[in-house]
């Protein structure tokens, strides 16, 4: 996400040179320095500080860590009987609630719910 550590570091003195090279490779929420870099911003604040994106950046998608949509309801699938309750609280507003919809139809759980942005949620 570009968000903390040395990588802020390395963006605030890097990206407004062009002879630079940005590689992402992993999902960006949005929001995020990541986000707006893969967007194409033109310019970012890097602690506050304007910085002009004169390097070129690149995406390279497939280095997630994390399963996809239907690794993840595979995986749940094989449980024996649901849990009392499933929160989806990772992702995007809109992809955690057609994932949590998917937990619903495929899988038949009723206790499928997206907290709200901001909210905590105690087990």
């Amino acid at each position: 996400m570009c968000e903390a550590g040395r990588i802020k570091h390395h963006l605030r003195h890097n990206l407004a040179r062009p002879a630079c090279t940005i590689i992402i490779t992993g999902f960006q929420a949005e929001g995020t320095l990541g986000r707006k870099l893969v967007n194409g911003a033109a310019e970012v604040r890097i602690f506050g500080i304007p910085v002009p994106v004169r390097a070129q950046i690149y995406t390279i998608g497939g280095f997630s860590a994390h399963a996809d949509q239907r690794g993840l309801l595979d995986w749940r699938g094989r449980f024996k009987r649901p849990p009392h309750a499933t929160y989806v609280a990772r992702g995007e507003a809109g992809i955690a609630e057609t994932f949590a919809g998917a937990i619903r139809e495929r899988l038949k759980w009723r206790a499928v719910e997206v907290p709200r942005q901001g909210m905590s949620v105690s087990m």
